[in-house]
């Protein structure tokens, strides 16, 4: 991966992340961070 491949990436994360905030008020954010805390939680079971 280059640098410039990875400052897109980041700053197309970044316009999610603002999106979000703006508009859904973090629901988006908090479903994605519940949903991988349960799938990090199965995984250790599974460990």
């Amino acid at each position: 991966m280059t640098n410039q491949i990875a400052v897109v990436l980041g700053c197309i994360i970044l316009i999610a992340l603002g999106i979000d905030w703006y508009s859904y008020d973090w629901a988006g954010t908090l479903f994605l961070s519940r949903k991988l805390a349960d799938l990090i939680e199965w995984l250790a079971f599974w460990r």
